[in-house]
């Protein structure tokens, strides 16, 4: 049996507002043809995906699991199309993404050295979806921060940077030079993904605000809801008036790794691979150069 995306499409709009009529609207369809769909979808699975009662409408186990499945699915369903709609327009195109304070640009003009007929595309992608967007195909590669799934992934080491402390303006460390492991114990942590992947030797207290990105982080911070860490690229990236970054030798650096679907055999994307291999040093000093300032003393470069 194929999975007819439609239905999915229709099925996803509904279990997102968990109302018929609303999904209806939103679809611009009839809400009778639309529960139609639903239970077309339902038959072909052989399953239920919805619960109904005169307290609305829930998703069943069933439609907890195609719901989680269903968006990689229908995103990879775009990304076939934006290729195939890239190659009828005669360009070709290679879509990479990179976490924040990774310089793309060394291997980008390396690669189009190499294959000049060939657009590189590029999208900031967050540590929550790194693997998915590989492994659905909305990124054909991927400069990611460890740690990640790597099931599914190759992925290649390329280089490692130091990581800082991230604190509030009116921290009591704030105007340090640099700062250890020790200097901060105690204190809350903002971190984002499962506490046990933190950078340190010791463990840092949850500050109890799961966070998606740097960005959430750092209104966090300077809220002096807690501290953090963040590779020193990425403070240059995200500079801020009420945010202090400060060295922090003893945790542990930042990997940046490339990684690649398995199943993406592309030589476009090997030649790409091998370009951001080469240029790797490159990379990292674009990445870092401003903030090599702060071990000369210039703390106030994150905006003290």
């Amino acid at each position: 049996m194929d999975l007819d995306l439609r239905k999915v499409r229709y099925f996803v709009a509904v279990a997102d507002r968990l109302h018929f009529g609303r999904a209806a609207d939103e679809l611009h369809i009839a809400q009778p043809v639309l529960s139609r769909q639903i239970r077309a979808l339902e038959q072909d699975l052989g399953v239920s995906l919805f619960t109904r009662d005169r307290h609305g409408v829930q998703l069943t186990e069933a439609g907890r699991q195609l719901l989680a499945d269903a968006g990689p699915l229908l995103a990879s369903t775009h990304a076939v199309r934006r290729r195939v709609a890239a190659a009828a327009g005669g360009k070709r195109r290679l879509m990479v993404g990179f976490r924040a304070g990774v310089a793309v640009i060394p291997a980008a003009r390396a690669f189009e050295d190499r294959h000049p007929d060939v657009v590189v595309d590029v999208q900031r992608i967050e540590g929550g979806d790194q693997a998915a967007m590989l492994l659905d195909g909305r990124i054909d590669v991927g400069y990611v921060r460890l740690p990640i799934d790597k099931a599914g992934l190759r992925v290649i080491p390329l280089y490692a940077e130091p990581r800082v402390a991230v604190l509030p303006a009116g921290h009591r460390l704030a105007g340090k030079q640099q700062v250890t492991e020790a200097d901060l114990a105690g204190e809350p942590l903002v971190w984002q993904g499962d506490p046990s992947t933190q950078p340190t030797s010791r463990p840092f207290p949850d500050a109890g605000y799961p966070v998606r990105g740097a960005d959430e982080t750092l209104e966090h911070v300077a809220a002096g809801r807690g501290i953090s860490f963040l590779a020193r690229s990425a403070s240059v990236f995200f500079s801020r008036p009420d945010i202090v970054y400060v060295p922090i030798p003893d945790v542990a650096a930042d990997q940046v790794c490339l990684a690649v679907a398995a199943s993406h055999t592309s030589p476009l994307v090997n030649d790409f691979v091998l370009a951001a291999q080469s240029t790797a040093g490159a990379t990292a000093e674009c990445g870092n150069y401003e903030m090599w300032q702060l071990q000369d003393g210039v703390a106030d470069h994150a905006g003290r």
